[in-house]
């Protein structure tokens, strides 16, 4: 547990004890219940490093003023072993505490003791969660919305795991379905084009460049030989020749981008097996079910959602969500994950209540189901919004972005803005070696450190174990602040978890940086105070320990050098 919620922690409890004793000799009234109170830190410093709301809730319980209840508490609160020095009353009853000098020392060796695992944190019990992101239609390139859901989901899991889950990354491939017989018809098309006259391709067939190819490719293995055959069988082997390369290449481009799935897990399984039959059974079975101009319709509305919807068609096919359905079915109740977090395009905003509905209806507990809704991206060049045509074919796919921009960047700005919030991401602030990028912000940080101690070696002098007389040499505001940051980081790690929002991190790093930059604009690390040089090196060394921790946590450098 790090030493800042510790602190909080045992200020509970000594706030707890405070009550009771007063309450024991008679200040308080014995029958009355210690409310819920809350303890936060303040957004001005000056004003405390911690405060409580105690005295202001009871007032009502214990019939007292605030401010009397204030006094009682503080003429009877121990805060031996607390790090905490001094306190205050303010305003109508708030109390606010100071840290001692033992708590900035505690945090430096706390960071220096834990290395790559400050921050780190048992917050999520192990529980076992499942991440699904990107999940790209296997029939083309992956867009600039993937790429952002690439880098949220990514991260999102690495902040999970650093809470303390037991966290999965998985892949959703939709290999079967309504896409995939679009697929097939845009590539029969285009491979016939290359033999025969009077085929043209459907407005809502896939019209890319990689359609075109796929089907010359097709066409240079086996030449005319499928221009007679049946349609089903033409298809059939335009689909298996093109849809693994595809499959492959979404891999592959993930890796690129230093995306890494636990699990590719693909529809056409859950069909093979008969989990997509076996959910319409299911819901019938329990009579959420009804039959209405030849079609299996779910009874949506008795469990939540605004409408019933059908689960087979009159035809016989099930609809797009059973599938979905008896995946997350699976995720939940065959691999036994306590939680799916799913991360989804804002427009499925209207899906996830239908997918909530029928899980309930399985006797699912739904409130496992997760879904992170993430809006859409802007790109924006020379000042002004690139114009993206997914119709033309002309779409900047995630290779193409890769290919202008350092991986770095793109993983770092997209996890700038809170996922539902849209992002326009600047191409040119992206390269630009300057401080208003503020990926490059970061890494320089990091770098600046590693200049600092290499060139105090070349003078001899190196980092060694300060005494707790060194660390409190520390006492400059700059400094006070800097490692008041620190502290903050598990705390921040368990937010950002349970938020599902790792742009937090994002921030919170990028704060981490300014306040290093200004610590070290106005104290001097190289001095002629020999101790305090020790401190401020060791203060240097945390601040880079948790600068590389979390460039490390997005997958992103910590260069030695810039």
């Amino acid at each position: 547990m790090s030493t800042a919620i510790q602190t909080i922690n045992h200020l509970k409890q000594a706030i707890i004890n405070a009550f009771q004793k007063a309450q024991s000799i008679g200040l308080l009234s014995a029958d009355a219940e210690i409310p819920a109170f809350t303890i936060e830190t303040p957004a001005d410093r000056s004003h405390g490093d911690l405060a409580t709301n105690a005295a202001m809730v009871s007032a009502r319980a214990f019939r007292l003023a605030p401010r009397k209840i204030a006094e009682i508490i503080t003429d009877n609160i121990v805060l031996d072993n607390t790090h905490l020095g001094r306190f205050e009353i303010a305003g109508p009853g708030f109390i606010n505490f100071f840290y001692d000098r033992s708590f900035y020392t505690s945090v430096l060796k706390e960071i220096k003791s834990q290395g790559k695992d400050y921050g780190r944190c048992n917050y999520g019990e192990g529980k076992k969660v499942l991440v699904e992101f990107v999940s790209a239609n296997p029939t083309g390139p992956m867009h600039i919305g993937n790429a952002r859901g690439g880098a949220l989901g990514d991260t999102l899991a690495s902040v999970l795991d650093a809470a303390g889950y037991q966290v999965a990354r998985e892949f959703y491939v939709n290999d079967a379905g309504n896409q995939i017989e679009k697929f097939a018809t845009s590539l029969e098309i285009r491979y016939m084009q290359l033999y025969k006259e009077g085929y043209e391709l459907p407005e809502d067939a896939y019209h890319g460049q990689d359609i075109i190819d796929h089907a010359k490719n097709f066409a240079d293995i086996n030449g005319d030989k499928y221009t007679e055959t049946s349609s089903e069988e033409r298809r059939k082997a335009l689909v298996d020749y093109a849809l693994p390369l595809n499959i492959a290449g979404l891999e592959r481009d993930l890796l690129k981008y230093r995306i890494q799935y636990d699990n590719w897990f693909r529809e056409s399984t859950l069909h093979n097996s008969g989990a997509v039959k076996n959910i319409v059974a299911l819901l019938t079975e329990k009579g959420h079910t009804y039959e209405q101009d030849g079609a299996v319709w779910f009874k949506a509305t008795a469990f939540g959602a605004d409408k019933d919807f059908v689960l087979v068609r009159s035809n016989g096919l099930p609809t797009y969500v059973v599938p979905d359905i008896a995946y997350h079915y699976n995720k939940l109740v065959t691999r036994g994950f306590d939680k799916a977090i799913d991360v989804l395009g804002a427009d499925h905003h209207g899906y996830v209540p239908r997918l909530k509905a029928a899980l309930t209806a399985l006797g699912v507990d739904a409130s496992k189901l997760d879904v992170v809704l993430m809006q859409m991206v802007f790109l924006l060049k020379d000042g002004e919004r690139v114009k993206l045509s997914k119709r033309s074919g002309k779409a900047i796919t995630l290779v193409t972005l890769l290919d202008e921009i350092p991986i770095d960047a793109a993983r770092f700005f997209f996890n700038l803005r809170e996922s539902n919030t849209p992002l326009e991401f600047d191409l040119d602030l992206a390269v630009e070696k300057s401080s208003q990028n503020p990926v490059y912000y970061v890494q320089y940080a990091h770098a600046r450190i590693c200049n600092i101690l290499k060139a105090l070696a070349e003078n001899g002098i190196t980092p060694t174990d300060c005494t707790d007389e060194q660390y409190a040499l520390l006492t400059a505001p700059e400094e006070i602040e800097l490692i008041n940051k620190l502290s903050a980081f598990t705390e921040e790690i368990i937010t950002s978890a349970k938020n599902y929002d790792p742009s937090r991190i994002t921030r919170y790093v990028y704060d981490v940086a300014t306040l290093f930059h200004k610590f070290y604009n106005a104290c001097h690390v190289k001095n002629d105070h020999a101790d305090l040089m020790q401190a401020r090196l060791a203060l240097c060394l945390a601040v880079r320990t948790v600068i590389a921790n979390i460039l490390g946590m997005f997958k992103i450098t910590a260069p030695e050098s810039m």
